[in-house]
């Protein structure tokens, strides 16, 4: 039996005009309906771009290979119309920056309600109707719709973002790091927010970020991109906990923890490839310390890691990385966030 999935990325390849290498390169990634999905990596790995094509939100210029489908149907291939319609109601983004997402000179309670009355998926007593419902899932009074952006914290105007992604019921959510711009109190809420309303829709959710420790909470599987490329996908838990890619492991040994040892904190040496120089081999053998030649001359595949359903790995020497623990930077969904599990998170922004 086929199986239709939320998002379905094959082989998705965008070169931008000036540069020498596609920015993302034979990406495969797919997110299942009610699955919550993290893609992780460096800035200026192709996270963002990688959750943008879902809603054909490309660069001008870019020349795209391969297939995206949202739902079942191919956005490539879409005419306008129906990406409008898509945006309207399949799918929808939360942005990282609120402040820059929303037009400050519109009421909010335009914000949320013209996405769906323009498109007429709802009339505008029902979109109002619909905003209402959604602003008290999240937390938010329903007074704020006659407010401006500016007179409302960064907070709520995130959570303003959540329910305007809301409005169109998607079957699809995409989350671009929408806890940067926010302090770690109002992070902690709205990620507890963002489980809880994902399990309550039952929407797919792609949640693209750096930050591992909410990558291991929120998600049931994981993408760690790196210079355009897929390396490691797997488990949650079965990844960070056995890493099989020296990136995967770097990045979890870089990553600051209060109980960590005293000394300076662990960093990946180099920098990520120039997108105006062609890449041979290993994209991240200029930066690994166990790249042989075979890394500097074939690029690697992602393959299945034996014994380990699910986890795949495009390392020349992943067996290298078997036995290695990495329990102690980062502890996964079954560590310290994982004994709180959904629920617990689920609790918190219910108390929010």
């Amino acid at each position: 039996m086929t199986t239709t999935y939320a998002l379905d990325i094959h082989g998705l390849r965008i070169t931008l005009p000036g540069t020498a290498r596609p920015v993302l390169d034979g990406v495969d990634l797919t997110v299942a309906a009610g699955e919550t999905v993290a893609l992780v990596g460096e800035s200026g790995s192709g996270k963002t771009l990688t959750s943008r094509s879902a809603l054909r939100l490309l660069p001008p210029g870019a020349l795209v290979e391969g297939a995206v489908a949202v739902g079942g149907d191919d956005v490539l291939a879409m005419n306008a119309g129906r990406v409008a319609a898509l945006r309207a109601g399949t799918a929808a983004m939360i942005f990282q920056d609120p402040r820059a997402a929303i037009n400050p000179l519109r009421r909010i309670g335009d914000f949320l309600t013209e996405g769906v009355v323009l498109p007429k998926v709802m009339s505008r007593p029902d979109a109002t109707a619909r905003a209402t419902e959604l602003l008290h899932a999240v937390g938010v009074d329903d007074s704020i719709l006659d407010t401006y952006p500016g007179q409302v914290s960064g907070g709520m105007l995130q959570r303003v973002m959540i329910a305007g992604a809301l409005m169109g019921d998607p079957s699809l959510l995409l989350a671009d790091e929408p806890t940067t711009a926010l302090d770690v109190t109002t992070q902690a809420e709205v990620v507890a927010l963002l489980a809880r309303l994902q399990r309550r829709f039952g929407t797919g959710l792609l949640f693209v970020t750096h930050d591992l420790d909410l990558a291991a909470a929120l998600g049931d599987r994981v993408y760690v991109m790196y210079a355009g490329r897929i390396v490691e996908s797997g488990p949650a838990h079965e990844l960070f906990a056995h890493p099989r890619h020296p990136y995967t492991a770097a990045l979890l040994a870089s990553t600051p923890r209060l109980d960590a040892p005293a000394g300076r904190l662990a960093a990946i040496d180099g920098q990520p490839p120039d997108l105006r120089t062609p890449l041979t081999g290993c994209p991240f053998a200029p930066r690994c310390r166990q790249a042989t030649e075979a890394c500097d001359q074939q690029e690697p595949d992602l393959r299945s890691i034996p014994g380990r359903p699910g986890h795949r790995a495009a390392c020349h020497h992943s067996d290298r990385l078997e036995g290695i623990e990495t329990s102690h930077v980062i502890e996964g969904r079954e560590g310290r966030e994982g004994r709180e599990g959904r629920e617990g998170l689920e609790g918190r922004a219910a108390d929010v």
